[in-house]
């Protein structure tokens, strides 16, 4: 199910297109200010961001243009009662993807999001072609052995990298400890052996301890799985 930040200050407005996009299936989540809309764009995952333009707290362009620094493949589309050429192109320029504008259909409002997010998921598979791994704002180059979480670079030791890298090629998907012990360490799984519980935490407390949101989860009995919460 993808999902969807709403950042507009109407109240009215934010609502009738939360329950709108709900009805098409998506997961939706408000933020009525720009500060709040910032927050929880860079903090949690979202396919795509619905951005009015004039928002308390911070402008929208200024959130747009925050935003994109960390997150360059996250789909924007502003929603502005402003219809100038000059509006429009400085919000191209602060990084939106789209522009529409107040009063709309929300026929033309769904239409451009379909199509944003169709652009976003051809973006992503070209991306990981070219060695990204990507999940949340977690990102992994394996040509360039890089990784960055909230564009924040993070140092891993050769084994701590394979193992985020076959999570990151399994994510969404429980993966055993046998798995893990066979694809990772190339051995033979040994139910005496911690070695994986260790490398599991190294990475938990590189990579999950100082954010907000966590991407490595035990399943009991079962395994680890990284996803978004």
């Amino acid at each position: 199910m993808k999902k969807i930040l709403i950042v507009e200050d109407d109240r009215r407005i934010a609502q009738n297109i939360n329950r709108g996009l709900v009805a098409e299936g998506f997961e939706v989540e408000v933020a009525y200010d720009g500060i709040t809309g910032k927050q929880l764009a860079l903090g949690k995952s979202f396919d795509l961001v619905l951005l009015d333009l004039n928002l308390p707290g911070m402008k929208g362009l200024e959130v747009c243009q925050q935003v994109r620094q960390y997150k360059p493949l996250l789909p924007i589309i502003m929603l502005t009662a402003y219809g100038e050429i000059e509006d429009k192109i400085e919000g191209l320029g602060k990084g939106a993807d789209d522009y529409i504008i107040k009063p709309f259909d929300f026929r033309e409002l769904y239409a451009r999001i379909v199509a944003a997010l169709r652009r976003s998921d051809m973006m992503t598979n070209a991306t990981e072609k070219n060695h990204i791994l990507r999940i949340a704002d977690l990102e992994l180059d394996t040509q360039r052995k890089l990784v960055t979480r909230n564009g924040k670079s993070i140092d891993l030791t050769a084994r701590e990298f394979a193992l985020l890298e076959y999570m990151l090629r399994n994510r969404g998907h429980v993966i055993s400890k046998m798995d893990l012990a066979e694809h990772v360490w190339h051995l033979n799984f040994d139910p005496g052996t911690n070695v994986v519980e260790v490398y599991i935490n190294y990475l938990r407390r590189k990579i999950d301890k100082d954010f907000g949101s966590k991407l490595i989860h035990t399943r009991p009995g079962l395994g680890y799985v990284l996803k978004e919460e």
